[in-house]
């Protein structure tokens, strides 16, 4: 398969083996675009044939986006560190003809786990992984990006998102992403009220719980509701703080 797997990493050497044997199923390159680890990421990596580019971290997208004119290939696989091919979706890739398709990407459903709970409240979760770095590519915009492609086929397959040790580690994590979320949102220009921390956070709390069912999905779909929520809710409130330190 005339495939580059595109791996962003930054001190995952406990993720990187599992992540390039799974992709190797279905690509010929594996490229690694190192955030300046400090383990044995590019070690472990090298050691198992990927090509390694050291690139400080520019933002998630425009990280992803580095790599794609590095690749020898037309067609990318773009992947995280802490994701697996489904064995679906392995075959999936397999069956496609990249070279007569009228698709210029193509994405998978995405099944995330929090330590060995299935969390059903992000299931589907589409992702486009799959595209040609010709005809489109990932959107260079601050936070997590996506894949900008307009002639898209959504394949019957899924990758698994290893997400999270267990709920300790999601709520160390998502202390970082609601800093930098509030900090992205405050540098575009966007303003919060003093209502909006409680608004988006009761927002968050009943999407999560009631538009998504998360309310019957057991301990795993409240934990992860409350947290969501809290995140929704923090985010606002530190904008407000950004703003009163102006």
């Amino acid at each position: 398969m005339k495939i580059t797997a595109n791996i962003i990493t930054l001190n995952e050497e406990k993720n990187i083996e599992a992540v390039i044997k799974s992709v190797q199923e279905v690509c010929d390159e594996v490229l690694v675009v190192d955030s300046l680890s400090s383990d044995k990421t590019c070690e472990i990596a090298k050691s198992l044939g990927a090509k390694i580019v050291r690139q400080e971290y520019l933002g998630d997208g425009k990280q992803k986006a580095f790599g794609a004119p590095l690749a020898k290939n037309e067609w990318i696989l773009s992947i995280d560190a802490d994701e697996r091919l489904d064995s679906d979706a392995i075959e999936a890739i397999k069956n496609l003809d990249l070279e007569n398709t009228p698709y210029d990407a193509f994405s998978f459903a995405r099944k995330t786990y929090v330590g060995k709970a299935l969390i059903k409240l992000w299931y589907p979760d589409r992702v486009v992984r799959l595209y040609n770095h010709s005809k489109c590519g990932y959107t260079t915009a601050g936070g997590h990006a996506r894949v900008d492609a307009k002639n898209v086929k959504d394949l019957d397959a899924h990758i698994l998102h290893y997400s999270y040790d267990d709920y300790s580690h999601m709520i160390k994590t998502t202390h970082k992403f609601i800093t930098r979320g509030a900090r992205l949102a405050y540098e575009d220009g966007k303003r919060a009220s003093s209502l909006d921390p409680f608004l988006h956070g009761l927002g968050a709390l009943f999407k999560a719980l009631v538009l998504k069912g998360g309310a019957f999905h057991g301990i795993d779909g409240w934990n992860v509701a409350v947290i969501s929520a809290f995140s929704s809710y923090m985010k606002y409130a530190l904008m407000l703080e950004m703003q009163e330190n102006e």
